[in-house]
């Protein structure tokens, strides 16, 4: 390849999309479990205050219950974990809202802790990685507390508040785990083979690598899980057939598909976990023993306390001077005071929404963060409209009240998945409804307040990303190109040794290209940043999955199964062992 054909490009302001972000998709597999989640965790504290006529204090509990959003996606034990740190870090960002409360009530002040808060909380949730939804749910809990009503007496029965509905609902997400075990388990490998079955259905980029993404996903997932058990043994010899699904084979795509697509269907229904077909003169999948795949080993790995002690240093370094998580940071701290001080500035006396609606806006490059400005500036004005709406009946009773924000919490989750905007219609009227259960406040000035602060808040949070540059995007394309060419070394290097460093080997190679991927997208839809090595990315990316390929366990023809004799298993020729 010469050098002309990867030449990088210096990355420019673009035109910005306007249709595109407000387009609907399909729903999440999953989005009633959020949804049914968030409705069980607040309605026994809600109901519970109800019966005491203390419904001043739902803003206590409903920090509690909202944790119950997060970690719906990861295998209950590694989720009773996460959900445990949530709530430790919903609860302390609500103490320091609350105690700066008690102490000042100077709007200078508590704007300065809000955007602090905010890029804390920012920060620490793209370092863990935690998901959906992000720092979004603490900052609007911490935002709305720092101008709430408070004395220093009060605040550590409020917490115990928090902390009682954050074990609610702890309780309601990881409850399930008494009733289906391995379900997140499934549901991910379930979401390979479909991915896999994509992929043989129409070959390409695209699907090679959301392929590559779901089953480096499902490995993931599976290596967090626990304790091996005989169900997440057969989960990840699926996983290994999904990953051997997406090489060249002489079967016919439809067909192949078509298999791979009811293999996913009966490993995400409840019935017994499928077998993948054996290795046999019609060219099926090979699957190896459990063991040869290493998985223990990396179990093993994982729970070692030297191990959890470099990543726990690894991520307390993570924000600092050469990160890329720290450009994102410094958006959210300006963003956030300057909608914060903005609002102010015009008469709103509580702009804790301006604050909440710029710290929601940031994303991993300004790209998302220009469509989330769109998704979020319409769904807050539709969902204002809704609020007027059914402000009426909400004050009917006090049940009546309870019931509308239970159903608006159902609805948000429900819809978020289609579009982020279509769920804020549905957060916005919730948000202000929290407000009733203090005290009735004229509806003109809560929704004058609330579209004010909606659109100073979208303003002044776009203006800071794009004022803020984050050059490091294209270091970290750098340094994720180094770490891709050093996993495909290893791999090709690993052809040759037992099945278990051929299988990790594999699973690094993997996750090196779905980090790749990641970094350039991020640093794609950013502006004002050093050249970015295109050419190189989309070579590596080749490379790396031409290596994937060639080392993958699929027997030919005259493959047979794995033998065991004396408890040593003898595995079938690979790819790359003929």
């Amino acid at each position: 390849m010469s050098d002309a054909s990867i030449r990088p490009r210096h990355p420019r302001p673009r035109s910005l999309p306007l249709v595109a972000p407000l387009r609907l998709g399909r729903p999440s597999d999953t989005w009633f479990k959020p949804a049914l989640s968030v409705v069980a965790a607040s309605a026994v504290p809600q109901l519970t205050l109800l019966a005491l006529d203390r419904l001043d204090l739902v803003i206590y509990t409903m920090a509690g219950s909202l944790c119950a959003l997060y970690g719906h996606g990861l295998p209950y034990a590694r989720r009773a974990r996460t959900l445990a740190g949530v709530v430790l870090a919903m609860t302390a960002g609500l103490g320091a809202a609350l105690v700066t409360a008690s102490l000042t009530h100077s709007t200078a002040v508590l704007v300065a802790v809000g955007a602090l808060l905010a890029a804390v909380q920012k920060a620490g949730c793209d370092a863990t990685r935690i998901g959906p939804p992000g720092h979004v749910i603490l900052t609007f809990v911490s935002s709305a507390a720092l101008f709430a009503p408070q004395r220093p007496g009060q605040v550590p029965a409020h917490l115990a508040l928090t902390l009682a509905a954050g074990a609610v609902a702890w309780l309601v997400c990881v409850g399930p785990a008494l009733i289906r075990r391995e379900g997140p388990e499934r549901r991910a490998v379930a979401r390979a083979l479909a991915a896999a079955a994509d992929r043989v259905a129409d070959p390409g980029p695209r699907t090679h690598r959301a392929a590559a993404a779901a089953v480096h996903a499902a490995w993931q997932c599976l290596l967090s899980s626990g304790r091996p058990t005989p169900v997440r043994r057969s989960l990840e010899r699926l996983v290994a057939h999904a990953e051997a699904a997406v090489t060249p084979s002489d079967a016919a795509p439809e067909a192949e598909a078509d298999r791979l697509r009811g293999l996913a269907a009966q490993t995400r229904g409840r019935g017994p976990v499928p077998v993948p077909p054996p290795p046999g003169p019609q060219g099926a999948y090979g699957t190896e023993h459990a063991e040869l795949y290493g998985i223990d080993a990396e179990r093993a790995a994982l729970r070692d306390p030297g191990r959890r002690r470099a990543a726990r240093r690894a991520l307390l370094r993570s924000p600092g001077p050469g990160s890329p998580l720290l450009p994102v940071a410094v958006r959210t701290l300006i963003g956030c005071a300057l909608a914060g001080y903005l609002c102010a500035a015009l008469g709103v006396g509580r702009p804790y929404w301006a604050i909440v609606t710029a710290a929601s806006l940031y994303q991993a490059n300004i790209t998302l963060t220009w469509n989330r400005t769109l998704q979020r500036t319409l769904g807050n004005l539709l969902g204002v409209l809704v609020f007027a709406a059914v402000l009426p009946l909400s004050r009917t009773a006090p049940l009546a009240l309870v019931l509308c924000c239970l159903f608006f919490g159902f609805a948000a989750e429900a819809l978020i998945t289609r579009n982020y905007w279509l769920g804020s219609v549905a957060v916005t009227p919730m948000a202000l409804l929290v407000l009733e259960f203090g005290a009735p406040h004229p509806a003109g000035e809560l929704i004058g307040d609330r579209v004010l602060d909606t659109v100073l808040g979208a303003l002044a949070g776009f203006l800071a990303a794009a004022l803020v540059t984050n050059r490091r995007a294209a270091g970290r394309v750098e340094r994720a190109l180094e770490a891709t060419a050093k996993a495909r070394t290893e791999a090709e290097r690993a052809a040759g040794r037992p099945p278990a460093e051929r299988a990790r080997a594999r699973r690094a190679l993997t996750a090196s290209l779905v980090e790749l991927r990641e970094a350039a997208d991020t640093a794609a839809g950013e502006w004002w940043q050093r050249a970015l090595p295109e050419q190189e990315v989309l070579a590596a990316e080749q490379a790396g999955h031409r290596t994937l390929t060639a080392t993958a366990q699929r027997p030919g023809p005259a493959a047979r199964a794995p033998e065991t004799r004396r408890g040593t298993t003898v595995p079938a020729p690979s790819i790359g062992a003929e």
